[in-house]
């Protein structure tokens, strides 16, 4: 086995792994046998009156805007008014829901600027892909509606500001969607983590241990007759239309995802900050690599960042490769405490389960809960602060993810054969990577051949350090300049909204 270094780790985490790990397992059945709902906030018992209802519009239809769609239909002080996708062929789906749920059909829209200018429509919720999510948040927002902004809430970090920005100006709501914030159980558990049950927190961790595979190979083609191309590039930069870089897959591409970190592990990381209730670390590091297989893909497949908040640290793993679960939590956070650890799933709606140094359950918690009522409850009452998850927050937590891939993004190759001390004293870091390394030596790639770690190098990223007031990077312009990208006119974010 190649380590880093050798092996070391925190006492509470070598009596949490040797102690807990039948209670990791109970949590993994917890996780899929409890299932307590709690009655969501916003929906409405009773169907208000006419003057009462918000039209709402949808933005971006392919994935998880029919997610979207599926929620505001079930909310009786709704009316979704219109939808837009840049694909004509998605309309189709969307109002075969509408049908489906007796809601009478909805204005198509392709161009997003267009759907601006229909006066029905008081909020926008948007489910684009990330290099739209902000542009689309300010846009709407510009035009007097309120906003729903899907997780990153934006494709790079200086956006998040702007969003920021744009919601005070122009006095709209404005939610993000990191869903989690709206999950009783992780109310609760992170609640239960605030009031000192688990001690002085040390370590919040986040884990996106979930299987991608590869995407192949796809040369550029002409867009299909029914996609405006131009509105789907948006700000990003010009560049002819892929296969590979469409529909789903453009996740794994720099120019509008941000990898699983910002995909599936900004739910993650939002969880951890809120757990620290803190906001920007003073530094960040990240490593990885795109491991097993090659393909069209740029983001790592399998990443560590650690993020510095003095007395605590955030450390945040993403594996796209078959693996384990640690500790039972495949997707979700364990927040270490001098006290305890709290373990919190993701999955089947989520629940947590806190537990002492010696591995005993304290307290379980459950209960899922509804974003987009409370979203709709926050427009009605005008009031930003009834929102689980204001946009602040969003950008807080997006941020953190763009941190860490810049970090990667400037890194260099480095050898799994040589030791690192990239880490300083942050010993959960190096237990971290010592796994890191294990589970790529026990992974095989495509052609399901053993992976040589001996002949292989990861990307290590530089430590990061942050200025939050000025947000920017001290002494670092290679950083500096990924804090924002050059937009394509007209699709600008502009520097003051």
């Amino acid at each position: 086995m190649l380590w880093g270094m050798p092996r070391i780790t925190r006492r509470s985490f070598l009596e949490h792994t040797l102690s807990c790990a039948a209670a990791g397992l109970a949590l993994q059945r917890r996780c899929s046998a409890q299932t307590a709902p709690v009655a969501s906030t916003g929906g409405a018992i009773v169907r208000p009156s006419a003057n009462e209802r918000i039209g709402v519009a949808v933005v971006g239809l392919h994935g998880r805007g029919i997610d979207h769609l599926n929620a505001f239909v079930r909310l009786a002080d709704v009316d979704v008014i219109a939808l837009c996708d840049v694909d004509q062929r998605t309309f189709a789906k969307a109002q075969a829901i509408l049908h489906k749920h007796d809601r009478p059909a909805a204005r198509d829209y392709q161009d997003i600027r267009k759907l601006l200018d229909d006066k029905d429509v008081a909020a926008v919720s948007i489910a684009t892909p990330n290099h739209w999510h902000a542009l689309a948040g300010i846009w709407a927002m510009q035009a007097g509606k309120d906003a729903y902004v899907e997780k990153p809430v934006s494709h790079d970090l200086l956006e998040g500001v702007r969003l920021e920005e744009a919601r005070i100006k122009y006095k709209r709501v404005c939610q993000a969607g990191t869903q989690s914030r709206s999950n009783p159980a992780h109310q609760q558990a992170i609640g239960f983590v605030h009031e000192g049950g688990i001690g002085r927190v040390t370590l919040a961790r986040g884990l996106c241990y979930k299987r991608r595979n590869s995407i192949g190979h796809y040369e550029d083609s002409s867009a299909p007759s029914e996609v405006d191309y131009n509105i789907w590039l948006g700000p990003a930069r010009e560049r002819p239309f892929n296969q590979n870089r469409f529909h789903y897959n453009w996740h794994w591409n720099w120019d509008y995802g941000n990898g699983d970190l910002g995909n599936q592990g900004v739910h993650q990381v939002d969880v951890a900050r809120w757990a620290l209730g803190a906001q920007m670390p003073t530094s960040a590091i990240g490593l990885g690599g795109r491991f097993g297989y090659v393909d069209d893909g740029q983001t790592p497949n399998t990443l560590l960042a650690l993020f510095d908040y003095g007395q605590a640290q955030l450390l945040f793993e993403v594996r796209g490769l078959p693996t384990q679960p640690l500790m039972g939590v495949s997707v979700g956070n364990i927040i270490y405490g001098s006290e305890g650890f709290v373990a919190i799933s993701n999955e089947d709606s989520g629940s947590a389960v806190a537990f002492d140094n010696a591995g005993k359950p304290m307290r379980s918690f459950t209960g899922s809960g509804d974003h987009f009522a409370n979203f709709i409850a926050a427009v009605s009452s005008r009031k930003q602060s009834d929102l689980r998850c204001p946009i602040l927050e969003g950008h807080l937590s997006a941020a953190l993810c763009h941190l860490a891939n810049i970090s990667y993004r400037l890194g260099e190759p480095h050898p799994f054969s040589s030791r690192t001390t990239a880490f300083g004293d942050k010993i959960d870091m190096y237990e971290a990577f010592g796994r890191f390394e294990q589970h790529l030596a026990e992974s095989v790639d495509e052609m399901k051949k053993p992976l040589k770690l001996q002949e292989m190098a990861f990307q290590l990223g530089p430590k990061l350090i942050f200025d939050a007031h000025a947000a920017r990077f001290a002494s670092n312009e290679r950083a500096n300049a990924l804090l924002t990208r050059d937009y394509r006119k007209p699709f600008v974010v502009p520097d003051v909204v």
